[in-house]
């Protein structure tokens, strides 16, 4: 057991160099070390109807079991494909033409980025390290992978639209949007500052942040943000997300994705939306029929046959793939920091969102991994892993990439794979590392032809509705919950259906900046659906008291309550006062 992974102090004998060098040998040059025992034919076995499967089960792997090198590189690959489409999808939709519009060198370094960021930073969690002279930790000692967070992107989204509409961007004599980097560094400035309320609330005791951020809160807002994904996925399996999809009559982008693309067409053609269905009918083959590797990776799958498909018809574009360099790192673009006012309060509400799904995530993988779930070493693991939360967040805008959140997908492979082990997590880091370090392989995601990603990305957001959905279901349906679910979701759904409804409510034309900006900021926050749904759950999950109803509970107390008082005689001549003034429960 590590040093972070121990809550009491350390009793075992301290390890002398020879015993260091003797445990390298026997994992690196033995057979037992190298390959095991381990069943590998488990991982890639098709679920193919009517055949005869092995009904014993793969042994387990703990969190510090000894394990097979082999093993834990397949493991890692795994874990790496799982995060992979995760990844690559935030910053190719916010650099795009549904974002900041960059060029796409730009687009091709996120990623690229994106991917390294990801290695280092999940390498933080798993490690796990205690801060000198306190109780607290930094990192959760599990598989607790990150990745770029999803709800960064309606937030980003709705402030590069204000920015290009106030002319913080410019435009072209058309109208048509031009690159605007500022609007990108501004996003990750806003970010970097805003990251410290998750580093602020990982301090919190749990049961305090449980009470002020409960499911009833978490849920729909999480619910809401894929509900908001899924229209930037819908349009890009239709054949673009940018301005071809207003369909115009003439221009550069009559055509999707423009007129210059290889086998360009009109937004919503039926090539498009085939392309589109191929991927989505693979990924659910892949769960029909796959082996537990294809499983945890069906939605690469799924875009792998779309790719190949696209290519064999003449959709990719591979003048970026030649264009390219070899490798890149952080920091080879880098982008003007600035803090822009009006995205403070949405982005505030993203980390508090990236903090509450930290606590699930971290108890789902502690759960998965067959360790405690309560307890000072789980309260721990959980305070760490929202330190290291916001931590990566800060990190990660000065590194030029959006903010975390830890993956709860690599869960399932956990639980699929039946290993917990931290091996298999840092062959995961090492993976991602390398990927983003060739930019070529960056370069060919950036060039996957829009029907393609749309495809995926459409599920892979419905997912996240999804997600949210399953945490509205551990809430107690009652007359309260109903209520506050109606109120939050009546304008949070109307803000994520009229994203515009709010723009007009402010009519100040002035000189003065300050002012502007905090109406702006009122605006974005009132026209980004999650942000007002978990608003108003909020107060009023706070504000209105409980109620009491009627369970069976209640009932079968109360039958036997009244059986007791049926067989006491009461005093003659004295009214049974204690029935009469007998409280009625609230029939709702």
């Amino acid at each position: 057991m590590g040093e972070a992974d121990r809550i009491g102090p350390n009793m075992s004998p301290k390890q002398t160099m020879a015993d260091r060098a003797n445990r390298l040998r026997k994992t690196f040059f033995t057979k037992n070390g190298l390959i095991g025992t381990y069943d590998y034919a488990f991982l890639f076995r098709p679920n193919i109807p009517f055949l005869k499967r092995p009904r014993r089960a793969s042994p387990f792997f703990g969190l510090n079991d000894p394990m097979p090198v082999v093993l834990a590189f397949l493991l890692g690959f795994q874990h790496a494909l799982a995060m992979l489409a995760g990844i690559m999808t935030p910053p190719i939709i916010l650099a795009g033409q549904g974002g900041a519009n960059l060029t796409v060198d730009y687009q091709q370094y996120l990623v690229s980025t994106s991917l390294i960021v990801c290695g280092i930073l999940s390498a933080i969690q798993i490690t796990r390290f205690h801060i000198y002279k306190t109780p607290y930790y930094l990192g959760t000692g599990l598989i607790s992978v990150v990745g770029t967070s999803f709800a960064i992107i309606p937030v980003a989204q709705g402030a590069f639209n204000q920015m290009y509409s106030n002319g913080f961007c410019p435009v072209d004599a058309d109208g048509n949007r031009l690159p605007c980097p500022e609007a990108y560094g501004a996003l990750i400035g806003t970010c970097a500052l805003c990251a410290l309320i998750e580093v602020a609330i990982s301090f919190m005791p749990p049961k305090a942040l449980q009470r002020i951020f409960p499911p009833i809160v978490t849920g729909p807002t999480v619910m809401l943000i894929g509900v908001h994904l899924i229209q930037s996925g819908f349009q890009n399996w239709a054949g673009g997300s940018g301005l071809c999809d207003t369909l115009p009559d003439d221009g550069f982008f009559r055509l999707c994705p423009d007129i210059t693309a290889p086998h360009a067409l009109r937004w919503g053609s039926a090539s498009f939306i085939g392309l589109g269905f191929l991927v989505f009918l693979t990924i659910i083959l892949a769960e029909r029929f796959g082996s537990p590797i294809m499983k945890s990776t069906s939605v690469i799958i799924g875009l792998l046959v779309g790719c190949i498909v696209a290519a064999a018809c003449g959709y990719f574009d591979d003048s970026g793939i030649k264009s390219a360099p070899v490798a890149s790192f952080i920091w080879v673009k880098t982008f003007p920091l600035k803090l822009y006012g009006p995205l403070v309060l949405p982005v505030l509400t993203v980390f508090i969102i990236c903090a509450c799904e930290a606590i699930g995530d971290v108890t789902a993988t502690c759960d998965v991994s067959r360790l405690d779930v309560e307890g000072p070493e789980f309260e721990s693991r959980i305070q760490g892993g929202v330190l290291a939360d916001g931590c990566n967040g800060i990190l990660a805008a000065l590194m030029t990439i959006t903010p975390m959140s830890t993956f709860a997908q690599n869960n399932g492979v956990i639980a699929l794979t039946r290993c917990a082990n931290r091996k298999a997590g840092y062959w995961c880091c090492f993976f991602l590392f390398i990927m983003g370090l060739f930019a070529k392989f960056s370069a060919a995601l950036v060039a996957i032809p829009s029907a393609v990603l749309g495809g995926m990305t459409t599920f892979l957001f419905c997912s996240v509705a999804v997600s949210g959905m399953a945490i509205v279901n551990r809430v107690p349906f009652n007359r309260r919950t109903r209520f506050i679910l109606t109120a939050s979701l009546a304008v949070g759904f109307g803000a994520t259906l009229v994203p515009t409804w709010f723009e007009n409510v402010f009519t100040y034309q002035g000189n003065n900046h300050a002012l502007r900006g905090f109406y702006d900021a009122i605006v974005l926050v009132m026209e980004t659906g999650f942000a007002v749904t978990a608003f108003i759950s909020m107060i009023l999950n706070l504000t209105l008291p409980d109620e009491l109803e009627d369970t069976p509970e209640d009932f079968e107390h109360d039958e036997l309550a009244e059986h007791k008082r049926s067989d006491t005689p009461s005093s003659v001549g004295e009214p049974s006062s204690k029935v009469q003034d007998q409280p009625s429960k609230e029939m709702v």
